[in-house]
């Protein structure tokens, strides 16, 4: 469109293998694994197309200084908070993405870390497979007969049984329905979140009265300025003792430093976190790694909800038919500005 001949430049593609494209005209492919901030613009400087995942493509870069050929710019996830849209708009740079490649890994991940959390998995394979340096002691099992203080909660109760959860989902697109689908088979309660400030429509339960009646908090919302620490002390000060929080939208939607305080004090059970809010997370990013945060009840995983080899058929099959469909005139998996 536009042009007579692409180049398709994909700058992160340590994801996902690229595939190739059958194309009417012409075009060139540049893949590299991963593309720092320093070397974006010299890399993307040509291109028509650009194939990104979670790299940030800035107003500045989609400036046509930066990227005067530029015209479409496919996300290749669910997730398009990466992309300044509001300056690929005014450029006229069509921004499609891939909904709904990743919604039975996610939601599949999702449970998982339900499971780890209220049970504790973490901290007990630590306790148990730990033989104190002094030789004098033995487990902790071992001296005490039993550990299970280590799963009750600050309250003094022991887990809940899937049968008594309630689960509150916030987000209820494709992966918050398949979400449901799972935590009803396991028995669970669910309730679905409305959005913050707006009466409950029917078969909705207001925002507050999910953070309050929800004693598993899973959020799967994409990441928007209305969103972004939407989860912070006062949202947590509402949750029960009992509640498990499990993020596996978007980092930023909930406030880590809120998160880790409320674990600290004890004042909900435990969380389960795949994103955040600096990504790739390392050595002082973000409270979670502290060594204050090694002895709360977290999971952390390293935003690979998504990753199964489904997920990677459904990535690859989704690019390749919006890059092609897109150069024949028929856009198809566009982002709504």
């Amino acid at each position: 469109m536009g042009t007579d001949r692409h180049h398709i430049v994909a700058i992160e593609a340590v994801h996902c293998p690229i595939p190739s494209f059958d194309l009417a005209q012409p075009y060139s492919l540049d893949v590299y694994n991963w593309t720092n901030e320093a070397d974006i613009a010299s890399r993307v400087k040509d291109a028509t197309i650009i194939l990104t995942t979670t790299i940030r493509l800035s107003a500045e870069t989609l400036g046509s200084q930066i990227t005067p050929k530029l015209r479409l710019i496919v996300v290749m996830a669910s997730g398009t908070d990466c992309v300044d849209k509001l300056a690929a708009k005014a450029r006229g740079i069509t921004v499609c993405y891939c909904p709904g490649t990743n919604v039975d890994s996610v939601s599949e991940h999702a449970i998982g870390l339900y499971f780890a959390t209220r049970r504790k998995l973490v901290t007990l394979n630590t306790i148990t497979a730990t033989v104190p340096v002094d030789s004098t002691r033995d487990t902790e099992w071992k001296m005490n007969g039993s550990i299970h203080k280590r799963l009750r909660t600050a309250d003094g109760k022991a887990p809940l049984l899937c049968c008594d959860e309630t689960v509150g989902i916030v987000g209820y697109g494709s992966l918050g329905k398949r979400i449901e689908v799972l935590a009803r088979g396991l028995g669970m309660s669910v309730i679905v979140a409305e959005r913050k400030g707006v009466t409950p429509r029917l078969g909705r339960v207001s925002f507050e009265d999910t953070l309050r009646r929800s004693t598993v908090l899973i959020l799967c919302l994409p990441r928007s300025p209305e969103t972004v620490n939407l989860i912070s002390a006062e949202e947590l000060r509402m949750m029960p003792a009992q509640t498990v929080l499990i993020n596996v939208a978007r980092g930023g939607i909930v406030d880590e430093e809120a998160l880790f305080h409320a674990l600290k004090e004890e004042s909900i059970s435990g969380a389960a976190v795949d994103v955040y809010a600096n990504e790739p997370i390392g050595r002082g990013d973000s409270p979670l790694l502290s060594p204050d945060a090694e002895t709360l009840n977290l999971v952390l995983t390293p935003h690979l909800a998504w990753f199964s080899e489904r997920t990677l058929q459904n990535l690859q099959a989704a690019v390749k038919s919006t890059v092609e469909r897109w150069c024949i005139g028929d856009t198809i998996n566009q982002v709504d500005f």
